[in-house]
């Protein structure tokens, strides 16, 4: 087969004879930098451990979001002259007598369906909030330093030193009726100081930068500099401690409600903490929403861990 790849006189005589004609010189194209998020987005893309995550997170979405989709029995509803006990007939897929009965007759699956939205609905809210309150309060020390800094660090350090089940359990235990936003409160009045942490030390070693100097010269304002400047390079790191932090507050909430100071409601640690008492007798009553939180819990701190390798310059 002949060598059709041109040598560099071939070259050359083209661009001369181009020349002579009084034509412009082909230029080579230029490559268009990619971004900090750009280069994070292609790493995510190559990654099975990023993609596996998201497969699930997508599907514990659906299931958060259209429960309806999955199953038509009543979570909550029990028939204990049909269904005492009632073993799973696992040939029945998607049928309310896929995972057996519990011991008040309810449907284990549709427990398991409903549950979800209660566990995801915690962790979202949970992790959102943190992040916001968190955000906020390590900003403002990182940004202003002195007295303000020393303040809010001094403040983060009380509440980084409360153990943070035992104080939910502290507060969730005055409450009698503890619905999702009561859970979600509650969790969210200790779990701030960690990203309140991470948010500080951004801030302190972004604030330093010449875009940044560059911006007070120019008399920018103090908010416009913080939310428009600092903001966008700090989140990085934020957004990695958010991901694996939600799987952890959907687990705070499952334990909580095995306690007995969680949701009030169907929750996958209500129905772990009945099936512990008939255990012998019927262990799909503890073993579903068992296998359930631990896949739910896995699939959001791998997400955080693939997030964290494609963010982290140090990792690539």
């Amino acid at each position: 087969m002949p060598d059709v790849t041109k040598t560099a006189p071939e070259t050359g005589a083209e661009e001369a004879a181009v020349a002579a004609a009084g034509g412009p010189l082909p230029q080579p194209k230029p490559e268009k930098a990619r971004s900090l998020w750009g280069d994070a987005w292609a790493d995510l893309r190559r990654s099975w451990i990023f993609i596996v995550s998201s497969v699930l997170i997508l599907i514990l979405l659906t299931i958060t979001f259209f429960p309806g989709w999955f199953t038509g029995a009543d979570p909550i509803l029990g028939d204990l002259s049909k269904h005492y006990l009632q073993k799973p007939k696992l040939g029945d897929i998607g049928s309310p007598d896929w995972l057996g009965y519990d011991q008040q007759g309810r449907s284990v699956y549709a427990r398991l369906i409903y549950g979800t939205r209660a566990s995801v609905a915690v962790g979202f809210g949970t992790t959102i909030a943190v992040t916001i309150v968190g955000g906020l309060v390590g900003m403002i020390a990182g940004y202003f330093g002195g007295i303000t800094d020393s303040v809010l660090s001094r403040l983060t350090d009380i509440f980084f030193g409360i153990p943070f089940l035992l104080g939910t359990m502290v507060v969730l235990n005055s409450f009698t009726d503890r619905s999702i936003w009561i859970v979600i409160g509650a969790l969210s009045f200790f779990g701030w100081t960690q990203i309140a942490r991470v948010m500080r030390g951004a801030v302190i070693s972004t604030k330093q930068a010449d875009y940044v100097v560059a911006a007070k010269a120019l008399g920018a304002s103090t908010p416009r500099i913080m939310f428009r400047h600092i903001l966008p390079n700090t989140l990085a790191p934020v957004i990695v401690v958010a991901t694996i932090s939600l799987g952890i507050y959907i687990g705070a909430e499952a334990t909580l409600s095995f306690l007995g100071l969680g949701l009030n409601g169907v929750s996958w640690g209500n129905d772990i903490s009945d099936g512990g008492s008939s255990i012998r007798i019927a262990k799909w009553i503890m073993l579903y929403p068992s296998i359930m939180l631990s896949l739910t819990v896995l699939a959001f701190i791998m997400l955080g861990e693939a997030v964290r390798n494609a963010l982290d310059p140090k990792m690539r």
